[in-house]
């Protein structure tokens, strides 16, 4: 009975990610892993299984996203996000929760920002100039900040695409679909040192799956002026949780 009510929790669980990930095109780990510890698994176990997760939701939302995914982009994003995420899969542990909240924090306050630079700072907005290096380098710093937090870099992606002159709806695709490749190599890691456990794992799995079929199918019929209010709103609502549970 107690081992069907835990299976009931976590198919909430990642029930509740899924819609997250399919809206706002993020990992859903920043849901994920706060409620599966308050579930009561430990925090590494969290990591590992939020990883696991994270390439199958992501693929369902980028197949209902698919016509907005930019290809080019993604390459590169995908290139240093894979290097930062698998860099913070084998460093994660060695740097202090608060330390690493402080720093999601006010990264997570930037790339808020960078939704709206060009109304807040047009001037600025213009002399952005996306191009291969850029991209490649600051996706490697955002995957590694997430990586060390048992993440995919996804919260921080759309916001950060937006700033790279796509607009929401592309950014919300393109996120997706860089995911389900920074996720997979750090999955490898957690599964070696056998973070894994199986059977909230495939939980979280359906429910994670549903979720974000329903989120995509919610995020293509929303206004884009909706999609940037409320993944601001997200992000830094998941900041201030990841602050409260460092403290």
């Amino acid at each position: 009975m107690i081992e069907i009510t835990l299976i009931g929790i976590y198919l909430c669980i990642g029930l509740i990610a899924g819609l997250m990930s399919g809206i706002f095109g993020i990992g859903g780990g920043s849901v994920r892993i706060p409620l599966l510890n308050l579930a009561g698994l430990p925090l590494i176990t969290a990591f590992g299984i939020n990883l696991f997760v994270i390439p199958f939701s992501s693929l369902v939302g980028a197949i209902t996203h698919r016509k907005n995914i930019n290809k080019k982009i993604a390459l590169y994003v995908i290139i240093g996000g894979t290097l930062g995420s698998i860099t913070g899969a084998f460093f994660v542990g060695l740097i202090s929760n608060l330390a690493l909240a402080i720093l999601f924090v006010i990264t997570a306050i930037i790339t808020v920002l960078a939704i709206y630079l060009d109304k807040i700072a047009p001037t600025l907005s213009k002399k952005i100039n996306p191009n291969r290096y850029n991209i490649v380098g600051v996706s490697f710093f955002l995957n590694l900040i997430t990586g060390l937090r048992g993440g995919s870099g996804g919260s921080l992606f759309p916001p950060f695409l937006r700033a790279m002159k796509l607009d929401i709806h592309k950014a919300v695709a393109t996120s997706l679909f860089v995911t389900i490749f920074t996720a997979f190599f750090a999955i490898l890691i957690y599964w070696h040192r056998g973070n894994i456990i199986w059977l909230p794992a495939l939980s979280v799995l359906v429910g994670s799956i549903v979720g974000a079929r329903i989120g995509s199918r919610l995020s293509l019929k929303t206004k884009p002026k909706w999609l940037e209010i409320g993944l601001s709103v997200v992000i830094i609502l998941l900041a201030l949780l990841t602050i409260y549970k460092a403290v």
